[in-house]
């Protein structure tokens, strides 16, 4: 029997798995696989030009791999970097990508001011840039770039201590307090920081509403897909591949918890 054709999820390191758990919810028989380029982590740092090129070279050869049905791109910095690009050299494959939501959070927001968390490859978009003037321009938003919290919240995810201090250093740019309103909603840009969302809460200095786009993401996926939903036989995890190849009784563990098993 042909093997069913997986809904690709990628992203740089173990974020899209935010995604990949509200995917599996909205469509529990639909075979996954979970591509993680760590080799590349973390991508917010490398300079444009060569990123893309990366991204552009890694997906030829996912896709004559593995023929997608779909491809979601759980990562807002590889997203809105190559997004474009990608949906050109391959219009046979349909890609659903991840931007930051700043629409959302515009028509949520009681105080208009807003902060987006994000990497700083994110923050210099100029994707991001429109999706301001599009959806928030009547709102003050503030961009936060941080080089360190998605590296954070991969040591966190392996079991690793991240202290408070180390976090509140990275999130404190959001908040702010002037002219009697403050700051209601931090919009979580890149698909690592919902894992840390409930230290977020703990050592913010007042409550936020803290914005995942995970679960819209999920439904983008099933508007996508429509009738082409698949069942998968019963019992049979899905696959993980990670571009560094990992030989880490750790990560087979953490991945296991997410039925997933990580492919050589």
């Amino acid at each position: 029997m042909t093997p069913e054709r997986p809904v690709l999820i990628f992203d740089s390191g173990l974020g899209g798995l935010t995604v990949l758990r509200e995917i599996r919810y909205l469509l529990p028989y639909e075979p996954l696989l979970y591509v993680a380029d760590d080799e590349a982590f973390p991508i917010g740092r490398w300079p444009e030009a060569d990123l893309k090129e990366r991204l552009l070279s890694l997906f030829d050869k996912l896709i004559v791999r593995h023929r997608p049905k779909a491809v979601v791109i759980a990562c807002n910095t590889a997203f809105t970097l190559a997004g474009e690009s990608l949906r050109e050299a391959h219009p046979e494959v349909s890609f659903v990508g991840t931007v930051p939501a700043i629409k959302p959070a515009a028509e949520r927001t009681s105080s208009g001011l807003i902060s987006v968390l994000a990497t700083p490859g994110t923050v210099r978009r100029a994707y991001t840039r429109s999706l301001i003037d599009s959806f928030a321009s009547q709102c003050h938003v503030r961009l936060v770039g941080s080089d360190l919290l998605a590296e954070q919240a991969e040591r966190y995810m392996r079991g690793e201590a991240v202290a408070d201090d180390e976090l509140f250093s990275e999130i404190a740019g959001c908040f702010l307090d002037s002219g009697g309103r403050r700051t209601d909603i931090v919009v979580l840009a890149c698909t690592h920081y919902p894992f840390l969302a409930n230290r977020f809460r703990k050592i913010a200095p007042w409550p936020v509403d803290w914005l995942d786009p995970a679960e819209a993401i999920a439904r983008q996926l099933v508007r996508v897909l429509g009738e082409a939903v698949a069942e998968k036989p019963a019992g049979t995890p899905d696959r993980a591949f990670f571009t560094s190849e990992p030989e880490d009784s750790g990560l087979v563990r953490l991945l296991a918890g997410f039925g997933l098993a990580l492919e050589p």
